[in-house]
């Protein structure tokens, strides 16, 4: 026992040090949870093999609380994986050593900083070792009091409760102060654990600076059973330096070097030569994932490419290691065909999407591929939760069914408008539309393959097959439908507008006029030199989309063509949306076949 408490000065000493150093960084919130992650990762409870951070045996610590990485860093520096001069490279350019831990920190299980979002990773680490891998490993989260105001973590605890996670373990740091005076319940541990019983958790109360308590409770939450743990300790904000010690106006605020000095002679003899063990894990190997048997998809009539998506997620389950996750829709996604042939690699996230998305992160981090479908329009609200997915190089596939105007009588809520310019603005993040069945079944399997975030929008009503099975949808690519010499204008359209825009073309065929029809069925990355063809052969170029017109397909067409010659009309959702027939709809916004032949003719 006397080891964690030398430890947990040596590392009291360290994150002092490199936060002066840095000037800048978060010393106090690291000081209230020092002995708290020194007792676990040193007194036997936690599991690791430093010299394979990757082991799918390792138990996982994920610090929601990401603005902590001064304490981060240096646990993994007290048991001998860093050297003590790395820790001084502390938020410095190039450093591996970033203000919020992300993934070129070997030891870094998900990129944290956006408080309320680690429990959710968590829980998708932990779902993965109780119902995929089928392994012992046990996930550890730190929190923070601060973000227990947000509304996911307790999407993240109602869902863990609901799937009997025991291997999920949080550890709640009740340090009283948040950024800018005292949390919602201070130091009242007890609505803490109150609240947390009442969603089914198993808690334990304890006082974080006495190690014997906290190791004490680390060795309960190995006896779990059926339920996750929550470790509420209450902490003093800046423990183990007198003078800022629970003090307010004193967060994110480095010591200056006198403030340093005084601080230092106060933590008194520090054994900078200790270091700590940290026991390996058992090996076990993990279980296979099975697939059930996949329907071949009718393509004798129209399809809606929603219902193309299920039929493909199944198909390709028996070739890549795919999971289904869905916010309660799974039958308006068509998510549901995936669960019924793999019900065991399906989880019902319910009407949660923030948790949902993290909860992909935590399962993409353990090698599954995640696909999340809900409405496109939901996905607006788990944007933080997509952005942060980025920097933690998470392998998630997000489909958004019910994309645009066209779904019809719903009406505006629930009418996905604006989630092609949300997933364009993710760096990386891929952006597919379908317009038809094969297409679509393609695009999935292209997704599947590539590492890292693509979108996929899928149309809610049915549309006719348009391609043949045998034809490639590669990423970045396009479809030329028509084409002649004589082209006048080209029209570059995707997902439902693709049939307004063929029918355009036969209509004004009739008539003489000639215009080329692309379907852009990847709108990011984009075909770049198709487009500038396109521009060069034809007099103007029109864009179509189910969209609103600020970052959907029109602008990624503009931007394609920013070097070049050329005349481009947008044709876009400009209209507050309304219920009504689709076809109403489109006629209504102006993205019809009448739309389109109407602006032909003007140019």
């Amino acid at each position: 026992m006397n080891k964690p408490i030398k430890l947990a000065q040596l590392i009291r000493y360290w994150i002092l040090k490199s936060t002066t150093q840095a000037g800048s960084g978060h010393p106090t919130s690291s000081l209230s949870a020092t002995d708290l992650m020194a007792g676990l990762m040193f007194d036997g409870t936690f599991k690791f093999d430093l010299k394979n951070p990757g082991n799918p045996n390792n138990d996982r610590l994920i610090f929601s609380k990401g603005h902590a990485s001064p304490l981060f860093y240096a646990l993994w520096a007290a048991a001998g994986a860093i050297s003590e001069q790395e820790l001084m490279t502390l938020r410095k350019f190039g450093s591996r050593l970033e203000g919020h831990p992300v993934m070129t920190f070997p030891f870094t299980e998900a990129a944290t900083g956006s408080l309320g979002q680690g429990l959710s990773v968590g829980l998708g680490m932990a779902l993965n070792a109780k119902y995929l891998d089928k392994l012992p490993y046990k996930t550890y989260v730190l929190l923070g009091d601060s973000e227990m105001a947000e509304g996911q973590v307790w999407e993240a605890i109602q869902l863990a409760s609901h799937y009997k996670l025991d291997n999920l373990i949080g550890v709640l740091d009740v340090n009283r102060l948040g950024q800018r005076g005292e949390t919602m319940y201070g130091h009242k541990v007890l609505e803490y654990d109150k609240r947390l019983k009442a969603f089914g958790w198993q808690t334990i109360v304890i006082d974080g600076h006495k190690t014997p308590q906290i190791i004490n409770a680390f060795k309960k939450t190995v006896k779990a059973k059926g339920k996750p743990v929550m470790i509420i300790a209450k902490t003093l904000k800046g423990k183990g330096v007198k003078f800022i010690e629970n003090k307010d106006d004193w967060h994110g605020k480095a010591l200056k070097p006198d403030e340093l000095e005084k601080a230092l002679k106060g933590l008194g003899k520090v054994d900078v030569s200790i270091r700590g063990t940290i026991e390996l894990p058992k090996t076990a190997k993990p279980a296979l994932l099975t697939s059930g048997k996949s329907e071949l998809m009718p393509l004798d009539k129209p399809i809606a490419t929603r219902k193309a998506y299920g039929y493909a997620l199944t198909r390709l389950a028996g070739k890549y290691p795919i999971v289904a996750l869905d916010a309660e829709v799974s039958n308006s996604t068509y998510s549901d065909i995936f669960k019924e042939a793999n019900p065991k690699r399906f989880f019902e996230m319910y009407i949660a999407e923030q948790n949902m998305v993290s909860s992909a992160v935590g399962l993409a981090r353990r090698g599954k591929i995640p696909f999340v479908s809900t409405f496109a329009a939901f996905f607006t609200r788990a944007f933080d939760q997509i952005r942060m997915a980025q920097y933690s190089q998470a392998n998630v596939k997000f489909v958004g069914s019910h994309a645009g105007v066209s779904i019809g009588e719903d009406g505006p809520s629930q009418m996905g408008l604006e989630d092609m310019a949300m997933f364009r603005s993710v760096l990386n993040c891929i952006v597919l539309y379908p317009s038809d069945a094969v297409s679509c079944d393609k695009l999935v399997e292209e997704m599947a393959k590539q590492k890292g975030l693509a979108y996929l929008r899928t149309t809610r009503g049915e549309t006719p097959i348009i391609y043949n099975q045998n034809e490639q949808f590669p990423i970045g690519g396009s479809k030329t439908l028509r084409q002649s010499p004589n082209d006048r204008v080209t029209v570059v359209t995707a997902g439902i507008t693709v049939q307004e825009a063929l029918k355009a073309y036969d209509e004004l065929e009739k008539q003489g006029i000639m215009i080329r029809v692309i379907d852009l069925y990847s709108v990011k990355p984009i075909d770049v030199p198709t487009l500038q063809k396109a521009a060069k052969e034809t007099k103007a170029i029109i864009t179509v989309e189910d969209h609103y017109p600020q970052g959907g397909l029109g602008e990624a067409v503009l931007s394609a063509l920013r070097h070049a010659k050329a005349h481009v009309v947008k044709l876009a959702v400009t209209k507050m949306p309304k219920s009504g027939k689709p076809m109403e709809l489109l006629d209504y916004e102006n993205i019809s076949t009448k739309a389109i032949v109407g602006e032909v003719k003007k140019l």
